[in-house]
């Protein structure tokens, strides 16, 4: 199978090299790779943000990427990239005229938008991942390319349903999860050291969803533990930093601040060994579309608990796994982390079992074959004839755009 895949604003020409990559760029080369490692010829469009690169490069993983110039040549935000989509459109359609690939695979709304623009006179299928939704003002564009594409992987059942409810049909949605690497989050290797208590580790990006102040608060009525966070800005701009303001102050005034660490961003290539240094993970957001951490500290051996919401109940198996605890609980968080740090054997038992789990279901060459079928089943030529069918589709994405982009 021939695979476009559009990552606009994501390029992961150095992901698989560079040990720090994460989020949106190295899922979409870890997910190439194994795509090519399945047989497909694969190609991964991406917009030019840098003159010195040649328009088209082959990834030693045996992928290529395409330099796509549309707008100036520098990163930009999803609210300034929009009026150049439609270059960067055109750009594939003229590419694909006499070359079309079997399938299209969008990342994210931008590269969505881009996708349907392009292949709006084609029979090609768009498959569309939005890796959660932005809504808000991108909320009429998310509809209108979920009604434009003939398939729709979402990462979690919580996101599918938000799918189904923002209009895209059931029978197009496909749900398959981040893939995580189990060559590089393991239980054996080096451990960040540590201080002589117990430890729990949360890693967030210090917004209030992330559910941190629930967290201080149980912490309160948990002994002999400390709490590492990591995650947000860098160490050394922390302070000013709104919630990390409100989180130290939470912690004062409760008494806990001795046991509470802030780490700062922490980079992808230092998280394996922090997990390995923590006895429990804990992951309290109060939303959460899929729970990638919770994942790589399965991954690693390492017990989680985690709010009962979204992606993360349904990667940590309750009581066999990790905890699941309802969101917005430090009661009931505190009472799940003391089951577990004064219980060495069973702390094990739910490692274990968090890392067959994760072999089983999140590696990447599982994820991998997921996508694949989620390729066949958006080119039956009943969801090929829906996805070409709503030409006010179309119209209505131009209406929805908040700049003038010239016609496609």
């Amino acid at each position: 199978m021939k695979i476009a895949m559009i990552s606009l604003r994501d390029n992961p020409l150095t992901a698989l090299n560079d040990t720090d990559s994460a989020g949106g760029r190295r899922h979409v080369a870890e997910l190439s790779q194994e795509l090519r490692k399945l047989g497909h010829e694969l190609t991964v469009y991406t917009r030019q943000t840098d003159r010195r690169l040649p328009d088209r490069m082959r990834v030693d993983r045996g992928f290529d990427v395409v330099h796509v110039a549309a707008g100036p040549a520098e990163k930009l935000g999803d609210d300034d990239v929009v009026p150049h989509i439609g270059e960067f459109a055109r750009s594939l359609s003229a590419r694909w005229a006499d070359d079309a690939p079997d399938v299209i695979h969008a990342h994210h709304w931008t590269s969505g938008l881009g996708a349907v623009l392009s292949a709006r006179r084609t029979a090609i299928p768009i498959v569309q991942s939005y890796h959660g939704l932005v809504g808000g003002a991108s909320t009429e564009i998310e509809r209108l390319v979920g009604r434009g594409a003939a398939g729709v992987i979402a990462t979690s059942g919580q996101e599918a349903d938000e799918l189904a409810r923002l209009g895209v049909r059931r029978s197009r949605i496909s749900t398959v999860p981040w893939g995580v690497d189990t060559e590089t989050f393991t239980p054996t290797g080096p451990a960040t050291a540590r201080t002589g208590r117990l430890r729990v580790l949360a890693a967030a990006q210090l917004a209030p969803d992330d559910g941190l102040d629930d967290l201080v608060l149980a912490l309160t009525a948990v002994s002999n533990t400390e709490l590492v966070v990591g995650g947000g800005p860098a160490r050394r701009f922390l302070r000013g930093n709104a919630e990390y303001e409100r989180l130290t102050d939470l912690a004062t005034r409760h008494a806990v601040a001795d046991r509470v660490s802030f780490l700062g961003h922490v980079p992808h290539s230092e998280m394996p060994a922090l997990i390995r240094s923590a006895d429990v993970v804990a992951c309290p957001q109060r939303q959460m579309s899929f729970g990638v951490v919770a994942l790589e500290a399965m991954a690693c051996g390492v017990p989680v608990v985690a709010t009962a919401v979204g992606g993360l109940a349904e990667s940590v198996v309750h009581q066999v796994t990790g905890l699941l605890v309802p969101p917005h609980n430090p009661a009931m968080l505190a009472r799940a982390l003391r089951a577990l740090l004064v219980d060495e054997v069973r702390r094990q038992q739910l490692g274990a079992a968090g890392q067959d789990r994760v072999h089983i279901r999140y590696a990447w060459d599982r994820v991998a074959l997921d996508v694949e079928r989620a390729y066949h089943r958006a080119a039956g030529p009943e969801l090929i004839t829906a996805q070409r069918t709503p030409a006010q589709v179309y119209a209505r994405l131009r209406q929805a755009l908040t700049r003038d982009e010239p016609s496609v």
